[in-house]
């Protein structure tokens, strides 16, 4: 699976990066055929603490799986993404099944 990280208006460090890319990497455990994934890092502007907004695009052969959570961290905000991902693809792998 191929991941892009985009972050406007700020630069992420490796270490976010590759923790992105290791909490998308397991996915793949519940559904393989997983092509590409592109990841959304936004800080909005606010006096709240929960400012970090994590977006992730998951394409799955005749489908895509959009999430977008908002956090204290990206680090949180990619944990409840990759859970709720998570959710979707074990629904999708149902279907398929049921279909098939």
């Amino acid at each position: 699976m191929k991941v892009n990280v985009q972050n406007p208006n700020f630069t992420a460090d490796q270490k976010l990066i590759d923790f992105i890319g290791r909490k998308l990497s397991k996915l793949e455990q519940y559904y393989d055929k997983i092509i590409y994934a592109d990841v959304f890092l936004k800080v909005q502007k606010t006096s709240g603490r929960e400012n970090k907004i994590v977006e992730i695009l998951l394409s799955v052969p005749g489908n895509e799986f959009i999430v977008k959570k908002q956090a204290n961290s990206f680090e949180a905000g990619t944990d409840n993404c990759t859970q709720s991902l998570q959710r979707q693809l074990m629904r999708q792998k149902e279907k398929n099944r049921a279909v098939a």
